[in-house]
């Protein structure tokens, strides 16, 4: 009799907790898809202001290479304006020296002027030393007519250099003049590229989307190694870096930041070493080769790749602006960029890698 109420009540909890259980369930989804649209927004973010740094980056690289050129040409016109200068100088005390020697034979020939060469040929008493004036006046003639010569050439070189060292001196100024708008657009491109890390450095990543993150650029990395290794034509001047163990320099010089083989983050290792060096250093290649790569790659910035021969690779990254384009040919030491810190790198510096057969190498095996 008392059991219907009772199975009442009991189906009418159920029932309660299960609408309960349905809405707790109903607000965890939704939970769920607003995180899920958080991080959606967050990675949208997130990429375009890896976008804004890569733009920025490139926008540094092409004042800094201007500033480089600016700097080549300040240092060839000055001294081309102090060879001027010196040619100059040895110009106008030529043409003083000759001056003084007209002055003199102007004066040797006003002193012998009272013969009259005339009267000298019609008087036959002394005709030995008529002879000998005639000779006497021929000679000064010569000499005279001759030193002239030389004086307007004089002069004509000595006008040609010192329009030419004003020319230069105007050039310099020029140089001068655009290397200060440079250096404005420099600090302008510089403090925009400052705001942008900023911006990314609130987009904090848990420690798996930093591994996911670094394991993602490393992938990309090798995926550009291995399609440029596919493309490389064997030169046989290339012969690799097999017999250069512990005989190479290091491409700049500066303090190591982190060694190769060391923990980047969780499992993943560095395979190259990050040097520490100062903004606008210039970067040297190892040893003679071919550029293969020389553009933005996400997380390395500005990358210069080189070619050595015999599956032999040297990679050059984060730096400020590249020197030399695809297929140059560089020589041992030849400046292939400039130190930075593109692609977000939090201080100036160069991450350098020796590769053979898409393997990486421990640099200090190679580097002196």
């Amino acid at each position: 009799m008392f059991a219907f109420p009772l199975q009442a009540e009991q189906s009418n909890r159920n029932e309660s907790a299960q609408k309960q259980n349905r809405a707790k369930l109903s607000d965890v989804q939704k939970a769920i898809a607003k995180q899920e649209s958080n991080i959606f927004d967050a990675n949208k973010q997130r990429s375009s202001l890896e976008q804004q740094l890569k733009n920025d980056d490139l926008a540094i690289a092409k004042v800094a290479k201007a500033i480089n050129k600016i700097e080549t040409d300040l240092e060839t016109t000055q001294e081309k304006i102090s060879a001027l200068a010196i040619k100059k100088k040895q110009l106008t005390i030529a043409k003083q020296r000759q001056e003084l020697l007209l002055a003199q034979q102007l004066r040797a020939a006003y002193t012998t002027g009272q013969h009259d060469y005339l009267k000298l040929l019609l008087n036959q008493d002394q005709s030995e030393k008529i002879q000998r004036t005639i000779s006497y006046y021929q000679y000064l003639n010569q000499a005279r007519t001759k030193e002239i010569d030389n004086f307007q050439v004089t002069i004509a070189q000595l006008l040609q250099v010192s329009t030419e060292h004003q020319t230069q001196v105007d050039q310099l100024q020029q140089l001068k003049d655009e290397q200060l708008q440079q250096d404005t657009q420099f600090r302008s491109s510089k403090s925009q590229r400052n705001k942008t890390l900023k911006k990314l450095s609130r987009k904090l990543l848990s420690s798996q989307q930093q591994l996911n993150k670094l394991k993602a650029e490393e992938n990309n990395l090798n995926q550009a190694l291995n399609k440029l290794a596919a493309l490389i034509q064997a030169e046989i001047d290339l012969t690799g870096l097999s017999k250069l163990k512990r005989k190479l320099s290091w491409p700049v010089k500066g303090r190591i930041l982190h060694r190769f083989g060391t923990r980047k983050q969780g499992y993943l290792k560095w395979k190259g070493v990050l040097i520490s060096a100062p903004i606008s250093r210039q970067v040297q290649t190892i040893h003679n080769g071919k550029v293969l790569f020389s553009d933005w790659l996400k997380g390395y910035g500005l990358l210069t790749v080189i070619d050595h021969g015999n599956g032999y690779m040297s990679l050059y990254a984060h730096n400020q602006t590249l020197l030399k384009s695809v297929g140059d040919r560089v020589e041992t030491g030849e400046p292939i960029a400039l130190i930075g810190q593109s692609g977000g790198l939090g201080q100036s510096g160069l991450y350098f890698e020796i590769r053979h057969q898409g393997k990486a190498l421990n640099p200090k095996l190679w580097c002196r």
